[in-house]
């Protein structure tokens, strides 16, 4: 696979790095793979669930990125990984894997992808999806009391003492490495139409 085409793509939590994953994948199909830094999250198995909600998940010693980087290597060099599956519910890495195959595509989704000088040296193509923190944060509350039973007030409280500090000291300097800034995600139709001719390029 040392043709395929590697892409980053970084940004706050809520920002829309995962629109612009799945309109890339329902575009291109299985010609796309998208691997998430989120499922590489440490094992805590011997944290209590009450230890477990007070770490932080936003710094980058939370991530168990040599893994991940391991796992890219091994897709590049056309290899299958079995990727882990972390549960959110719990706050930990579940015993379920998911085995992801090379493509010709590879999408990289994180917040703190650009930020990891290792990760980096994989992509092709570099990409911080730039929205605003009031909108990052309302997309943050939806989906975590919705989809992962959390409450609101701890939605807050994660928010405003390791989510926040952790943007301002980690993700948004990440900026500087990308190729392209994006704002609004995958709704920016005239970033997106470029993305996707620079994906049809390596394809076609």
């Amino acid at each position: 696979m040392e043709d395929m085409l590697i892409i980053g793509i970084a940004g706050g939590s809520g920002s829309g790095k995962s629109t612009i994953s799945e309109l890339l994948k329902k575009k291109f199909g299985d010609d796309v793979t998208i691997i998430n830094h989120d499922n590489y999250y440490k094992a805590q198995h011997e944290k209590t669930y009450e230890e477990r909600t007070k770490q932080n998940y936003d710094a980058p010693e939370a991530f168990d990125t040599d893994l991940f980087a391991e796992h890219l290597s091994l897709l590049k060099q056309g290899f299958a990984v079995d990727c882990p599956v972390y549960d959110y519910t719990i706050h930990d890495r579940s015993d379920e894997v998911i085995t992801i195959h090379p493509s010709k595509v590879l999408i990289i989704d994180g917040i703190l992808v650009l930020a990891e000088p290792k990760l980096r040296e994989f992509m092709d193509i570099k990409i911080f999806v730039d929205t605003d923190a009031d909108i990052r944060i309302l997309r943050r509350i939806q989906r975590d009391v919705f989809s992962r039973g959390r409450t609101l007030e701890s939605v807050i409280n994660q928010y405003i003492s390791t989510v926040k500090p952790m943007h301002e000291m980690y993700v948004e300097p990440s900026k500087k490495y990308a190729d392209v800034i994006i704002p609004v995600g995958g709704h920016n139709m005239v970033a997106m139409d470029m993305i996707e001719n620079r994906v049809r390029a390596h394809l076609f």
